[in-house]
């Protein structure tokens, strides 16, 4: 799906007033680190909160096939937290229906069943014109490398630049994925 630019700039104002992107990062040109995620019970997740660290956003559902990933995903956090990696898991029902589940119901479905320790934020819209500010920003960013089913990740730089888009079949221990988070960490 290919945004005009009017339909993103009206995005952008219209998540500013909404609060889910800060007025200042926009100005700045903060790339990923202008979005925030609603966290159940718990302050807003800030990607600006992590300037300086690479990100791994990645949408999850409990039910869908992929959901194993989730055990990988926890094996990838421990192995590179201390160095700086954050890990954000976004709960979307935008693939099959695969997520039953609402707040933090998701989190500790995630931890009973695959022992997930990363962030979890709210079920959120990955895709398409009601899609969270932060995926409608990927999408034009990188048109070609956007969701196309659960457990799509992105990787985002130090600097909050979209690295890459990694599809759902990406193991998160994958080569590709391990060394260009590797790279990442080694630019700091």
């Amino acid at each position: 799906m290919k945004l005009s630019r009017r339909e993103i700039v009206a995005g952008v104002a219209s998540t500013v007033a909404a609060g889910s992107i800060s007025r200042s990062a926009v100005a700045e040109g903060a790339g990923a680190h202008a979005f925030r995620f609603d966290r159940p019970g718990a302050a807003p997740l800030s990607l600006a909160d992590y300037r300086g660290r690479p990100i791994l956003v990645v949408n999850t559902a409990t039910r869908c096939g992929y959901a194993g990933q989730m055990a990988t995903l926890e094996q990838l956090w421990q192995r590179y937290q201390a160095r700086g990696l954050m890990l954000v898991a976004v709960p979307s029902n935008d693939f099959g229906g695969q997520e039953p589940l609402d707040g933090a119901a998701i989190a500790e479905d995630a931890r009973q069943n695959h022992g997930a320790t990363y962030a979890f934020v709210e079920k959120t819209v990955v895709r398409g014109p009601e899609a969270h500010p932060f995926y409608r920003w990927a999408a034009s960013e990188r048109p070609a490398e956007t969701p196309r089913w659960n457990f799509h990740k992105y990787l985002v730089g130090r600097d909050g630049a979209l690295l890459g888009g990694f599809p759902s079949a990406t193991d998160p221990l994958s080569p590709q994925l391990v060394q260009a988070i590797g790279r990442e960490l080694q630019a700091g």
